[in-house]
């Protein structure tokens, strides 16, 4: 894996991004932020999941005023994401906002974001310059990739940024083409110093989604780039959190929550071990220490094949060895298989 780009960090609320500070995750609400107390209770969810930033809509004055209670009733920065009409900006900004996300696509004359960038410099607010490849300025060059139109719609709104003396700033171009979306990221990636927030838009429903976001997200933080990740999926947000950790476990990049290590089962297998690995996860859904749990098919190779997990059970029939760090613990029976793991489980992570 190559070693992480370095990036100038910048605050997010209590939250840095950038920098040495570890990958953070984010997501972003999918209520009506009008709605206070459904909003509020959203993210108290995503937080209970291990979000760290959220994300909320503001499609007019009622949900950018609805921030100032919002951020009363949770602990999560707040950004707030802008389109069209930059008043909503300063808006936010009054609210409390923690953070602006703006799409140059939509809002792009110089002089109305020069007056957000105004009011953010006043009060320390990092900007998320937003590229989307389904709504890129008017003024790109048509005959360029898509990737190339993106990094430059990009560079246009950051040359404004600085040139009002403000750098508190992070980048994000994000598509629905996972080639696309890695071009224009290694592309920006060697031309700015700051942040970059890494994801594939519109992914999909979890059973594609994840995959495509999978594929984009993990090639680009193997190849160092990205601050902060957001999985995009049609689903509950808190799916979005689970599936952006898996794939910073996967890389070694963070640790959070349970790994789970289970075998696809064969005709070898003389009991269910997929309904009990789905059994095992979701009871491990509710633990947020770091441990690795196995659940293997195969008496003869599971606790090898398992053998860094730091617990695990290889099933045979009607009875299934439970083991430690590879090595057996004991012989359980099969209506014991769930509650003796998680027995096992509970113990080292209370």
């Amino acid at each position: 894996m190559n070693p992480r780009r370095i990036s100038k960090p910048v605050q997010i609320g209590k939250v840095t991004v950038g920098g040495n500070a570890p990958i953070v995750v984010q997501s972003m609400t999918k209520t009506d932020t009008r709605d206070i107390m459904s909003t509020i209770h959203q993210i108290k969810q995503l937080e209970d999941y291990g979000c760290e930033l959220v994300r909320v809509a503001v499609p007019d004055a009622e949900a950018a005023q609805a921030i100032q209670t919002i951020k009363r009733g949770i602990s999560l920065p707040i950004i707030a994401d802008i389109h069209f009409d930059y008043r909503l900006a300063l808006s936010a900004l009054d609210a409390g906002a923690d953070g602006l996300r703006l799409n140059p696509g939509n809002i792009s004359e110089p002089e109305k974001v020069k007056v957000i960038v105004r009011a953010a410099k006043e009060r320390g607010i990092p900007i998320r310059i937003g590229v989307n490849a389904g709504s890129l300025p008017k003024t790109v060059n048509p005959a360029l990739s898509i990737a190339r139109q993106m990094v430059d719609a990009a560079l246009k709104q950051i040359k404004l940024l600085e040139s009002l003396d403000f750098e508190l700033i992070k980048v994000s171009l994000k598509a629905f083409d996972v080639p696309t979306t890695i071009e224009a990221y290694h592309d920006i990636a060697q031309r700015i110093p700051y942040p970059l927030h890494i994801g594939i838009t519109e992914a999909g429903t979890p059973r594609t989604g994840i995959i495509r976001s999978a594929v984009g997200i993990g090639t680009l933080l193997y190849d160092g780039i990205g601050d902060t990740i957001r999985v995009s999926l049609t689903s509950h947000p808190r799916e979005e959190v689970t599936a952006a950790y898996e794939i910073l476990k996967s890389l070694n990049l963070r640790q959070h929550g349970p790994i789970l290590v289970s075998c696809p089962s064969c005709g070898r297998a003389e009991v269910d071990v997929i309904k009990l690995a789905e059994a095992v996860e979701e009871r491990l859904l509710k633990i947020d220490k770091p441990i690795k749990v196995a659940v293997m098919g195969c008496v003869v190779n599971g606790p090898g094949e398992a053998r860094d997990a730091d617990v695990g059970i290889a099933c045979g029939r009607s009875r299934g060895i439970l083991f430690k760090k590879g090595k057996k613990l004991r012989v359980v029976e099969e209506k014991d298989f769930l509650s003796a793991l998680m027995r096992e489980v509970e113990t080292m992570t209370s």
